[in-house]
């Protein structure tokens, strides 16, 4: 379901004339911040409809999700535990009905869902360690090397050996002397490990070229590795990394691309002749285009005399600007506080234990369903002992249940409570309810308002 342009078949013409694209819908404040590798197309409910999945990367370090929109709006969305790298759908068995599954790639590891729920872990195989890097670590664990020269040692031996460090070695060659034995003793007793990260993913057909066929996931990683994982039993098909390449004309094919592999393989592909590539000036220096003249308009007596108004008057305007601007922040600013010292923000004002609240009203009256969603917006600290009250005016509502105790609430997750509303006048007239969130010492954190319409008991 698409928002297409309004107008008549004539204003649908003119869209087609002047651009080959139609503006379906445009959405400033979507909040979606993502790469192209964490977008895919996959009819998830095997209903011949499309849905769009998104790896959303929120802040960087915060709130990622795997959102789901039907048409222009949001479908659902699960929250994802580390970045996105890529994300792909794919077809795992063959059961009915055919719907896809969702994997995402998150630094070592795989997410899939199935049916939009979480249905497996994946972990890439860990790396080979340095055998010269465990033996100084050893070393250091028997206490028979202080941390100065575990530094000199580690450094000759990143200098030098074939197998990189690993995160840890990396990690302690970057503190400053005095921070060394700390960690030292911190870290001596554990084993050490080598994980790389995903930083790429697409899919394999592994039996048949079909549409609907069953396809295997194929990885790329930081450390040049290359797996391809049977979408069953999960497990790693073949690894191999790519150690020659060469194109060119191979028997009557002009375009061949040919690879052998460290374990010995060869691959060969041949480019479609189907296969069309955008034009691209690779000449250096500026683009051509830089080049072609600009079909400005000629200046008109109008245009002319505003200029000369502007450049007039630019004082006089800009002072106003400038007042306006001032007074707009003002207003916003005693607006904020105002919400603040009177609680009903749907935001809590509290750094420590942030909450946030929205409300949805439902029915057509005189009965109304009100569900109160509220969501911890903490990195990772739950929020307990809170409460919920809802302030209205009792000749025009009564409500089954004014009082709610909320739950542990874990950081995240999205809780809805419900309740009924029943409307009791019959003059058509509604009022506001409050709704507000309470500590357990009687501290108001945060509220909002919820506008119930308009309906009268009567009907």
């Amino acid at each position: 379901v698409f928002l297409w342009p309004s107008g008549d078949s004539n204003g649908a013409t003119s869209c087609y004339i002047n651009g080959k694209w139609l503006d379906a819908h445009y959405d400033p404040v979507a909040n979606l911040y993502t790469f192209s590798s964490c977008i895919v197309l996959a009819d998830l409910h095997g209903d011949g409809e499309n849905k769009l999945v998104v790896g959303d990367l929120g802040t960087g370090s915060s709130n990622m999700k795997l959102k789901v929109y039907r048409g222009t709006g949001l479908m659902s969305e699960n929250t994802l535990l580390d970045l996105p790298t890529g994300l792909v759908s794919f077809l795992m068995d063959q059961h009915e009905p055919r719907t896809p599954a969702i994997a995402v790639a998150s630094g070592p590891y795989i997410y899939v869902y199935k049916n939009l729920r979480p249905y497996f872990k994946f972990t890439l195989p860990p790396l080979e360690v340095n055998a010269l890097e465990q033996d100084v670590w050893n070393q250091a664990r028997e206490d028979m090397i202080d941390p100065l020269s575990l530094k000199e040692m580690l450094d000759s031996i990143r200098d030098k050996a074939d197998v990189p460090l690993s995160v840890r070695s990396l990690r302690f060659l970057m503190l400053d002397p005095q921070d060394m034995e700390a960690f030292v003793n911190l870290y001596k007793e554990q084993p050490i490990r080598r994980q790389t990260v995903i930083t790429c993913i697409s899919t394999l057909k592994k039996n048949m070229a079909d549409e609907d066929a069953v396809s295997c996931l194929v990885i790329g990683t930081e450390s040049k590795d290359v797996y391809i994982l049977d979408p069953e039993a999960f497990t790693v098909l073949t690894k191999d990394i790519v150690t020659s390449i060469c194109f060119g004309r191979y028997g009557r094919e002009d375009g061949t691309l040919i690879m052998t592999t460290k374990g010995g393989g060869l691959i060969v592909k041949i480019l479609k002749r189907t296969a069309v590539f955008d034009d691209r000036d690779s000449a250096p220096g500026p683009p051509l285009a830089q080049s072609i003249r600009l079909n400005v308009p000629k200046k008109t007596k109008l245009y002319v005399d505003q200029t000369m108004r502007e450049r007039e008057n630019s004082v006089a305007m800009h002072r106003a600007f400038q007042m306006d601007l001032s007074r707009l922040r003002l207003a916003a600013a005693r607006a904020y506080v105002k919400a603040l010292e009177s609680s009903l923000t749907p935001m809590s004002s509290s750094l420590s234990e942030p909450l946030r609240m929205n409300a949805v009203v439902q029915g057509l009256g005189p009965s109304f369903k009100l569900t109160l969603n509220i969501q911890n917006t903490a990195v990772c600290r739950p929020v307990m002992n809170l409460a919920i009250s809802f302030l209205y005016d009792e000749s025009l509502y009564s409500m089954k249940t004014a009082f709610f105790k909320i739950p542990l609430l874990v950081p995240g997750l999205n809780y809805p409570i419900d309740t009924f509303v029943e409307c009791l006048s019959d003059k058509g007239i509604s009022d506001i309810i409050k709704v507000r969130t309470w500590s357990d010492t009687y501290r108001p954190w945060a509220g909002l308002y919820v506008h119930s319409p308009c309906v009268s008991s009567a009907t």
